[in-house]
């Protein structure tokens, strides 16, 4: 391996691939260290409809219709006494997406890169950062077999995902938010019925009064099947792997539909469970450095946002280190650019999963009183600067103080008739494409994302 990149990506999975991937087409030297050999598993099966062009973009959705995996025709949401169906041709210009084995979609990504002309290593853990005043210059690392190596970089991107290198390691900025306090279990099914309700190869989302359970069709004949549920009471009736598994049990025969679609099904898996998995940094870049994908932040899975806001964010801190490698954009500028954006983003989507839980009816479940957010969260986030004129009925905003900024925002998600019409129905993760700042119209801070012919950013300042 060499001893000095331009710019060093840690992490191989979709945030730290893609990066890798629009910086090497832009002519950047890159280097990615992959901790873990592929495939490797991971959780995440449901890709939402904005991640297609993204893999369209890095030219990648051929190869994912031809490995095979199944196409995701929309989502359908059991959801209190609401039925929501909600196909992706509802959306101008939506067709499919895909349902996910995690292990072979990452594999795909990554040798993609390599292709692309990515320098890439798997079985290489990066140990540490070594900083020059506050400023990232060098990483630390070590492979499977024990041996160690030091590689200086003039940038890094730290898409090391939930282990946090830099925002929990290194700085401890990162922050649990006070709603989503929840505890994911899940495993999965061979032979479960498809479910006849929704879009074909839909994700199925079902509410109980515990938390909420998903249903997730692969292409493989198996089934992904989990529970959502309090972190609390989690705690307090779960003591033991036996525990966890009674509880799971109960919640997927309890709802009649998850009930039939595993009536003649078999668990072909352990039972796995994850936790704490909400939680965003005070900050997403810094002299030398950029956090992207779950490294930065990741939230409740209810709307499958996680592989969005990875590729998204990859997407923008390419484009960022790309204009500040070739000197077209000061460095101040680009890292200010990536941070806003990305921080915007990520708060929309942050808002539409608060509303989402909202406009459940059965507010008097212990499970949903939990997931209101507080007032304090409400008044961390950039709402104006997020949502302003973005999401129609929200021109009201520039009227809003403060304080009430969340509830304008929020009675607008609604719809006119809260409850009977999904928040997903006014803003979905597909119009991220729509309120992108690639233009000198919607630029941020001065600064907008140029797509062709590659991505960079262009300074109007210029």
């Amino acid at each position: 391996m060499r001893s000095q990149a331009k710019v060093l990506v840690i992490g191989g999975g979709p945030s730290g691939s893609t990066a890798a991937t629009f910086l090497a087409r832009n002519g950047v030297e890159v280097t990615l260290l992959e901790r873990d050999t592929f495939p490797r598993y991971h959780v995440g099966e449901s890709l939402s409809l904005s991640v297609v062009r993204m893999m369209d973009l890095l030219g990648v959705s051929s190869k994912l219709d031809a490995f095979g995996f199944r196409h995701k025709d929309g989502s359908y949401y059991e959801w209190g006494k609401e039925k929501w169906d909600l196909p992706f041709t509802d959306v101008p210009g939506g067709k499919h997406s895909w349902q996910v084995t995690r292990a072979d979609f990452d594999k795909i990504l990554l040798d993609h890169a390599r292709e692309e002309g990515v320098e890439a290593f798997e079985g290489h853990r990066v140990r540490d950062i070594r900083f020059s005043g506050d400023r990232a210059v060098a990483a630390r690392w070590q492979n499977g077999d024990g041996h160690e190596g030091e590689i200086d970089f003039d940038y890094v991107i730290d898409a090391s995902g939930r282990a946090g290198l830099l925002a929990k390691r290194h700085f401890d900025i990162r922050r649990m938010h006070d709603v989503f306090r929840n505890v994911g279990v899940w495993t999965y099914w061979k032979d479960a019925k498809d479910i006849a309700e929704g879009p074909d190869g839909a994700v199925t989302v079902c509410s109980t009064a515990e938390g909420w359970i998903w249903v997730i069709p692969l292409h493989n004949g198996i089934t992904s099947i989990g529970l959502v549920t309090d972190k609390k009471r989690f705690s307090e009736q779960c003591s033991s792997p036996a525990d966890v598994e009674a509880l799971y049990d109960r919640a997927v025969h309890a709802h009649p539909l998850v009930r039939r679609t595993i009536a003649d099904a078999e668990q072909v898996a352990k039972i796995r469970t994850e936790t704490d998995y909400s939680y965003v940094a005070d900050r997403f870049s810094g002299p030398g450095h950029l956090i992207s994908g779950d490294a930065a932040c990741f939230l409740d899975p209810l709307l499958s946002t996680g592989v969005h806001l990875a590729t998204f964010s990859a997407m923008l801190a390419a484009a960022s280190v790309s204009s500040m490698a070739d000197g077209t954009v000061a460095e101040e500028r680009a890292l200010n650019f990536y941070d806003v954006a990305y921080r915007y983003s990520y708060e929309r989507l942050l808002v539409l999963v608060s509303v989402f839980y909202d406009s459940y009816r059965g507010k008097d479940d212990y499970f949903y009183r939990g997931q209101a957010m507080t007032r304090a969260e409400q008044q961390r986030l950039h709402l104006h600067e997020a949502f302003l004129s973005i999401i129609a009925g929200v021109e009201d905003l520039s009227d809003a103080t403060t304080l009430d900024a969340y509830q304008v925002i929020e009675k607008s998600l609604h719809g006119s008739d809260p409850g009977t019409t999904p928040p997903t129905r006014i803003h979905s993760q597909s119009r991220e494409w729509t309120i992108m700042p690639n233009s000198p119209a919607n630029a941020i801070e001065g600064m907008y994302l140029e797509m062709e012919p590659s991505v960079r950013l262009r300074d109007t300042r210029n």
